[in-house]
């Protein structure tokens, strides 16, 4: 996050009861060069200090451009990616600083449905064994026939019938490959579930049913969500608050409704710019806000706001000092000197 100080940032994201806790998480990927003796020229900063909470039950959306690190924030945070530096906590247990115990017991807790069903999925598994690896590693059924019956369950629970359960990820449509993801991930009953763009590569007549099934499941197992997402109307649909990220750090975070009514980060006014609206009047009346340029690299992002080279607005101060994080209205939080 941009200029965060320890003591505000505390206070700044703090949220009741929280299960997740991410402070000053980065993720940097060396670069490297050279045949005979490799050396590192640099590193891409695709996490680059955010700090959140996700309180227990919430959804917490994350938006942004392509590239942006939403990703890669995503699974640092779940431990699939080593971080760099900082620290998040799943239901008190730090992911990256903890032993194998605590950590097993974190696969538990935490689980990821990926973007990609068709690739997220072993192609040479039947629906049995892909749903069921996860009681069988967390040893959670190790009766064979005790497992069978419960992989049913849960597809009976995402909506597949579990008549297909010995059928190959290739005899699935799309939809139903994602369902079969969904599952896989609740056999573990976890508290936490980071959803990485579960609905993007799927059809549109078919992403509606999978956002209303993790809503339904939300409820009925009270699940906590990371919702990673770059369709900002599904966004205001699903989640509690918003955060928005940009080239690896976060500019503005705030509750759903207060951050689309209320943009105050140049970013999330292009942003939301974009979103169609139904009404043509409204539609053809609003302004659209074309951003130049195109996103910087992450090996070697621009000093001060890291969005200054395309912001309409920006300032001298903007290329040299790195805006403050701070709290411009009740749970509302942005870094930006225009603000």
């Amino acid at each position: 996050m941009i200029a965060v100080q320890a003591p505000s940032t505390e206070d700044a994201m703090q949220t009741s009861q929280p299960l997740v806790k991410v402070r000053d998480l980065r993720k940097h990927f060396p670069v490297r060069r050279g045949l005979i003796i490799e050396r590192q020229i640099g590193s891409v900063k695709a996490v680059d200090g955010i700090t959140f909470d996700i309180a227990k039950g919430e959804t917490l959306g994350l938006v942004g451009e392509s590239g942006c690190g939403k990703t890669t924030a995503g699974r640092t945070i779940l431990g699939l990616y080593p971080a760099t530096s900082g620290q998040a906590l799943i239901d008190g247990i730090d992911v990256h600083h903890s032993n194998r115990e605590a950590i097993k017991m974190l696969r538990r807790k935490a689980q990821m449905i990926f973007q990609d069903p068709y690739a997220s999925l072993n192609p040479r598994w039947t629906v049995a064994g892909i749903i069921g690896e996860p009681l069988r590693v967390h040893n959670i059924l190790p009766d064979p026939q005790a497992r069978a019956e419960r992989v049913k369950e849960l597809m009976l629970r995402v909506g597949l019938s579990p008549q297909l359960i010995n059928r190959f990820p290739h005899e699935f449509s799309g939809g139903q490959r994602q369902r079969i993801g969904v599952a896989r991930a609740l056999a573990s009953n976890p508290s936490f579930i980071v959803c990485d763009e579960p609905i993007s590569a799927l059809d549109v007549s078919i992403q509606a049913q999978v956002v209303n099934l993790l809503e339904d499941l939300q409820d009925e197992f009270g699940l906590t969500y990371l919702f990673i997402a770059h369709d900002l109307s599904m966004v205001r649909h699903i989640c509690d608050r918003v955060a928005v990220m940009y080239l690896g750090v976060i500019v503005e975070l705030a509750e759903r409704d207060e951050l689309y009514e209320h943009p105050l980060h140049p970013y999330t006014q292009a942003l939301l710019s974009a979103v169609p609206i139904p009404d043509p009047k409204k539609d053809r009346s609003r302004q659209r806000i074309i951003l130049a340029g195109d996103v910087p690299s992450p090996l070697n992002p621009p000093p001060g706001c890291r969005f200054h080279p395309r912001c309409p607005i920006a300032m001298d101060q903007c290329s040299r000092i790195q805006p403050e994080w701070r709290e411009v209205a009740p749970g509302h939080w942005v870094a930006c000197h225009a603000v």
